[in-house]
């Protein structure tokens, strides 16, 4: 079992939650898992992308050309981080615009959650129901409650599942 993920966004839409939730989850089925960050000016809205290598590898950075999945947060990072996608790669994109991958207005909807940061949630929900990571919907929920603080994890949870559900 290998895969290589990239999780792309700006600082404060949850870009290092999403990936110690999929690290965690990789942790939990006993597969090795490295991940990195890059999040320098994060703090001011900057870009963030974290990489996740589930299985066995000796780097934690991805090459060109070599994720398995691509979930981006902001769409304006697509130019600069698509490619470290492999061309038969899954892409996953929080957009309102059509195009490639698949995409939803992911922002919208975790607004209407009321938290914008559940973004990231319901495309680990879009992911997994679009069989797009290597693991289950009661993985993820557990990791998310393992990670999540007490009084988030219902809204977190909710969030997931709104994601599952999508019919994207």
């Amino acid at each position: 079992m290998k895969q290589q993920i990239i999780v792309s966004g700006i600082g404060g839409q949850g870009v290092l939650f999403l990936t110690r939730v999929i690290a965690q989850i990789a942790v939990n089925q006993g597969a090795p898992v490295l991940t990195s960050e890059t999040h320098g000016m994060a703090q001011r809205g900057g870009t963030v992308l974290s990489t996740i290598k589930i299985g066995h590898f000796s780097s934690p950075l991805i090459r060109t050309a070599q994720a398995d999945l691509g979930i981006f947060l902001w769409e304006a990072n697509l130019p600069v981080h698509r490619p470290l996608l492999k061309t038969a790669g899954k892409l996953l994109i929080n957009t309102d615009k059509d195009g490639e991958g698949i995409r939803i207005d992911a922002a919208k909807i975790a607004r209407q959650l009321g938290n914008a940061v559940l973004l990231n949630l319901l495309l680990l929900g879009v992911a997994v129901n679009h069989k797009a990571l290597i693991c289950t919907a009661e993985e993820c929920e557990a990791a998310i409650k393992q990670l999540a603080p007490a009084r988030f994890t219902g809204q977190n949870l909710a969030a997931f599942h709104m994601g599952l559900s999508s019919s994207t």
